[in-house]
């Protein structure tokens, strides 16, 4: 017991999806006294009827259903100081419960790291990441404004006070993505700080964001033509095709989205009003602004 316990995940890194968790999940395993697990984010925590609702395809990997699996993803870092994780679900209320509960379960004295990032800007990337991981085919308004997941995650209040109220403030860190982008190394060293470890670390390279959505990518246009493509079948019968056919299905079942000629006025302008009241009750909890940081959602 005494073994699994030393390899048990004593680092978090809860979310916000969209917010530069994979950028600081390898910023943190840049140093020395840091194991952050492969894959990133297992959502081992989360309850296994719940992670195959929402995310089949990590479900399948079982680290949610078997503690052991789990658990054996941190046995690289028996050695070390701090073992981690990053799971975006941790914070995707009120989709994903009882998160808190399991994690001190697991570890009575975690620390939790929050990265999070201006709420209008972050809303919008998840709807992209919808459109071309998910299927999402509303426009990006109306997505918006009838799914309220897109704006759950954004609500950052609501996210991190089960976790307050649990572990306190004094073992959690709120970052935003705009400090890091500004300067990873001082993040890096700023997070070492706070974990009582070497603040004059700095990663040997920074390199740009990881995970980010690219501004222009293809989507399927035809229902069942893009799937058909990528089938054992077409396999088989791809390479007997001649290529012009080949080069029109391809054309017929994909589109190309431009992301930079989408007009999203409408929605900063209809995320404004909720957001800036929501991030209002995130500065009472944690006693700091984000006027200066946040510029889509206080701009004009």
């Amino acid at each position: 017991m005494g073994a699994q316990l030393n390899a048990s995940p004593n680092l978090f890194v809860i979310g916000a999806m969209k917010c530069g968790t994979s950028s600081l999940h390898n910023l943190l395993a840049a140093h020395p006294e840091i194991f952050m697990c492969d894959p990133k984010e297992p959502c081992g925590l989360v309850a296994p009827e719940e992670l195959r609702r929402h995310w089949p395809l990590m479900a399948e990997l079982g680290f949610a259903d078997s503690r052991a699996s789990y658990l054996g993803l941190f046995g690289g870092g028996a050695g070390c100081r701090y073992r981690g994780e990053s799971s975006t679900l941790y914070t995707k209320l009120p989709e994903i419960t009882g998160i808190p509960a399991r994690m001190e379960g697991l570890c009575p004295d975690p620390r939790l790291i929050y990265i999070v990032r201006d709420p209008v800007v972050r809303t919008i990337s998840h709807y992209w990441h919808h459109v071309r991981k998910a299927g999402e085919r509303r426009d990006m308004l109306t997505a918006v404004r009838d799914d309220p997941g897109f704006r759950d995650v954004s609500h950052y209040a609501m996210q991190i006070e089960p976790y307050l109220e649990r572990f306190g403030k004094e073992r959690i860190r709120v970052l935003t993505l705009e400090e890091m982008t500004e300067s990873p190394a001082s993040a890096a060293a700023s997070i070492a700080g706070w974990l009582g470890l070497d603040d004059v670390f700095r990663p040997a390279a920074t390199e740009g964001r990881a995970n980010v959505t690219p501004e222009s990518f293809e989507i399927e246009a035809r229902e069942g033509l893009e799937r058909f493509r990528h089938s054992p079948l077409w396999e088989r019968l791809g390479p007997t095709v001649p290529r012009p056919v080949r080069r029109l299905g391809r054309r017929l079942a994909t589109r190309t989205v431009e992301r930079q000629e989408v007009d999203t006025r409408p929605v900063v302008d209809y995320l404004r009003p909720i957001q800036r009241r929501q991030t209002e009750s995130l500065a009472s909890l944690l006693g700091r602004r984000f006027d200066s940081l946040w510029t889509t959602l206080y701009g004009e």
